[in-house]
């Protein structure tokens, strides 16, 4: 959080895995030799093993959770990511999504459209699900959704998104006949596409009645994101909705902060503010009580992990990811690519930052209800608003680099990697177990939770 003070094909992908359950490399002679000592673990990699104070609190609270069963999930998750990555990679084309279940995330389901691969899945410590769409296919369909709304009136169908535990595409909206056109629309077979009925409608969460985050020439109120660089220069993420590019900042105690450089909304919702010499990035978000968590990067959680955010009005609050790749129609425009949550939120919250452990995830959109009556939310992930504009995620990696502009597929520092990214690094190749901006401590070689040797 940026303050003014420094302190703060079908079968061949299963001889992959059979290799990767024995523990035998598919290509010993082409890799070099692994390095000196033991390998992190992925929850020793992701900073899961050493949770902050507030994570465990509002996990305890806002989860239902004892203490212990807090630490452990967190971890538990952080193991699920790189083996649903390592699955994913195996299943190749098949592969139709991954998501946790259980109070502490203890079981990672793993579905693909083969029977066949059930016993490999199994092999991987994850329970196998057997359905009919790929993940490629449901999101096509989406795709599909997407491009029937362009052209449409989506008030009365504000919501869809790829479910992939129910291996569909739904649609949220205020009758089934607004639903049944869309689908139509978009050129879908209803009996594929789930429908809910609902007359809540998301909105976007700023607001101009004041408050202590940040201001948008000195009315609209929202919320500092994550602290970021690009080059030399110092600033902040955050919601595009907050403000255009070019309008002028002022901090929580009401003084000079910067100006907006870049600002996506509709269609995104992401920004980036640079700051002036007076404000410090720091690597902190600001957890409850005022005490910060410390942010160790960008690696994207799976869905039904635990997410918490920090905002300017209703302050530090956890909940569970529900779906990624939901697209939102607000009244003000649509956006694509969100994340939905069960987190709570309310107007001047926006922008704020949404963080799985210690790994940032992304910046609040809008959402539903309040943190009262309880409700729903949508964040924009960052690792998209990073390789977008350009920028670094501020971190607690001494190693950080700034982002390469060449399209070399050598493995840099800075560059943000989607889950499946093929890599060179040190003679030899690495597929990517899981999205996220890569570090200087980060080298594929060390980190075998985000990073696979193919």
């Amino acid at each position: 959080m940026v303050h003014r003070h420094a302190g703060a094909g079908r079968r061949v992908a299963l001889t992959v895995l059979g290799a990767l359950v024995a523990g035998i490399p598919s290509a010993v002679a082409a890799e070099p030799a692994p390095p000196a000592g033991p390998l992190p673990s992925a929850a020793q990699t992701l900073g899961a093993d050493r949770p902050s104070a507030p994570v465990l609190r509002a996990m305890e609270r806002d989860l239902g959770l004892t203490p212990a069963q807090a630490s452990r999930r967190l971890v538990n998750e952080a193991e699920a990511g790189a083996r649903a990555g390592r699955l994913r990679n195996a299943l190749g084309g098949r592969f139709a999504g991954a998501w946790l279940r259980g109070t502490m995330s203890q079981e990672l389901v793993v579905a693909t459209t083969h029977p066949t691969d059930v016993p490999a899945i199994s092999a991987q410590g994850a329970k196998a699900v057997v359905v009919k769409r790929t993940l490629h296919d449901l999101r096509a369909a989406k795709r599909k959704l997407d491009t029937a709304a362009v052209g449409l009136n989506t008030r009365d169908t504000p919501l869809w998104y790829v479910d992939v535990p129910a291996n569909r595409v739904a649609v949220e909206a205020g009758s089934k006949a607004a639903a049944a056109a869309f689908v139509k629309a978009a050129g879908l077979d209803a009996k594929s596409v789930g429908v809910r009925v609902t007359a809540t409608r998301p909105r976007l969460l700023a607001d101009i009645t004041g408050g202590d985050a940040y201001y948008i020439n000195g009315t609209a109120r929202c919320s500092v994101g994550f602290s970021v660089t690009r080059g030399t220069q110092q600033g902040f993420a955050s919601a595009g909705h907050c403000g255009r590019t070019g309008a002028r900042t002022t901090g929580y105690d009401d003084t000079a902060q910067g100006r907006f450089q870049a600002s996506t909304f509709p269609g995104k919702d992401m920004s980036w503010v640079a700051v002036n010499d007076q404000w410090t990035a720091t690597a902190n978000v600001r957890g409850e009580g005022g005490q910060n968590v410390r942010i160790a990067g960008s690696v994207q959680a799976l869905v039904g992990a635990a997410v918490c955010r920090s905002g300017s009005t209703t302050g530090w609050h956890c909940g569970r990811i529900e779906q990624h790749d939901t697209s939102v129609s607000y009244p003000e425009g649509r956006v694509n690519g969100l994340t939905r949550t069960t987190v709570c939120a309310e107007p001047g919250d926006s922008g704020g930052p949404y963080v799985a452990g210690v790994q940032a995830q992304g910046v609040l959109s809008g959402g539903t209800g309040d943190c009262v009556r309880g409700g729903s939310t949508f964040y924009q992930p960052v690792n998209p608003l990073l390789g977008d504009f350009g920028l670094t995620l501020k971190t607690t990696a001494a190693e950080a680099a700034a982002p390469q502009d060449d399209v070399a597929r050598t493995w840099t520092a800075g560059r943000v990697y989607e889950a499946g990214a093929v890599v060179s690094h040190a003679g030899a190749r690495y597929q990517c177990l899981q999205t996220h901006q890569a570090q200087g401590a980060w080298a594929p070689a060390r980190t075998p939770a985000l990073w696979q040797r193919v």
